[in-house]
């Protein structure tokens, strides 16, 4: 692997990193920039979204030819990084779940008449999406087949009935992607289907509340009695659901983990000029070794996170699923992002805890990053599983 990026992401990245400087980082300090949710206000958000798109840094994810840039994930693991530099970066340059992932599915997998329909306006930043599929127990969480919301085929259309929570960006969002099930095949058991906001037979039962901060419309609760979807809007074959859900998560996990590396190399950034300069008992912070371990550990766990994205995304880039490499960033990147916040609030002392700076954001934030596409401990079983399987090759070069 090469890991110096090309000339174009190299320059793009930069570019990236001064408006984010520029249009982003001051409005972090401004109370008034954050909405009752405390992600950045709508009409602040769509006025850098313009000067995004003016700059030419919209959408890296998507072709040129519907609007994007069209980077691969390992050019995406660059600037994905520089974006969360900013607590409000991602999502101003169209970036951010749950529509990231979404884009990147239905780029790869929708009829070109769907993609116009479906996926342009989100690429656009026309409106906002959601990807339906968590339910609660005993119903689909990490485990896809424990799916229970059912969609019932009746002539040329499908009715669905059943029951989502913590659907991220439901509130605000006017597409959707439902998974729900279509049989009882263990392996072909589930489909994946296309619905609007406005079509009757569902509703947003409430907007869970959570420790947040929250994305923009939040996680909801969803039930659905007697949605009809047609049958054109089905995504991919019947019984491609799971397929679908494979293909969505395994770049929007490491993504995530693109972003989370940003997020927290802004934390040891935020603490770095207070230990510089903070004098205690006759020396700077800085100068006390313990201090220095702290720093040391976190910037190493913070690299070892980023070796890992990038071999994921570069194996993702050739066409690989990497599902192990995958996990392993998820789980590893998972961890140095509340790691890396806990030791910046640590070492600033009440200021860090203080809403002075956005590491107290950045902390509660931190906290979803181990349970989100798959927590933890699934993602160290797929581990074990293929170290099972592998036997010595679960460490092969190729």
């Amino acid at each position: 692997m090469n890991f110096t990026p090309s000339p174009e992401v190299e320059a793009v990245r930069r570019k990236i990193r001064d408006f984010v400087a520029e249009h982003l980082l001051p409005l972090e300090s401004d109370p008034a920039s954050y909405d009752e949710y405390e992600n950045i206000r709508l009409d602040l958000l769509d006025a850098v979204r313009a000067k995004a798109k003016a700059a030419g840094l919209w959408a890296p994810q998507m072709p040129v030819a519907r609007g994007g840039l069209g980077f691969d994930q390992v050019g995406l693991a660059v600037c994905y990084e520089e974006m969360a530099r900013s607590i409000f970066g991602p999502v101003a340059f169209n970036a951010a779940a749950p529509d990231d992932g979404n884009m990147f599915l239905l780029n790869k997998v929708a009829r070109e008449d769907q993609k116009d329909r479906w996926l342009q306006p989100v690429i656009d930043g026309a409106l906002r999406s959601s990807f339906v599929m968590t339910e609660p127990a005993p119903g689909a969480g990490s485990d896809p087949g424990l799916m229970r919301t059912r969609a019932e085929r009746r002539g040329d259309r499908w009715v669905v009935s059943g029951r989502k929570w913590f659907i991220t960006g439901a509130g605000v969002a006017r597409h959707f992607i439902l998974i729900a099930r279509t049989s009882d095949d263990a392996r072909k058991g589930l489909s994946a289907f296309l619905f609007e906001r406005d079509q009757p037979g569902w509703e947003i039962v409430r907007r869970i509340p959570i420790m947040g901060p929250e994305e923009h419309g939040g996680h909801c609760e969803i039930t659905f009695d007697g949605l009809e979807i047609p049958d054109e809007n089905r995504l991919m074959e019947v019984g491609d659901g799971l397929k679908a859900t494979q293909i969505r998560l395994g770049t929007a996990r490491l993504t995530h983990c693109m972003r989370w590396l940003g997020m927290a190399k802004r934390a040891l950034e935020i603490c770095q000029p207070y230990v510089a300069e903070r004098d205690s008992f006759g020396i700077k912070l800085a100068d006390r070794e313990s201090v220095q371990n702290q720093l040391g550990e976190a910037a190493m766990a913070i690299e070892v996170g980023r070796l890992l994205t990038m071999k994921a995304a570069w194996k993702l880039a050739a066409g690989d699923f990497a599902r192990k490499e995958v996990s392993m960033a998820k789980i590893q990147v998972a961890d140095v992002l509340q790691k890396a916040v806990d030791t910046a609030i640590q070492l600033m002392g009440a200021k860090g805890y203080s809403k002075d700076t956005p590491l107290e954001w950045m902390y509660r934030y931190a906290r979803q990053a181990r349970l989100v596409d798959g927590a933890s401990e699934v993602h160290k079983m797929v581990l074990a599983g293929a170290l099972l399987a592998e036997g010595s090759e679960f460490w092969s070069w190729s």
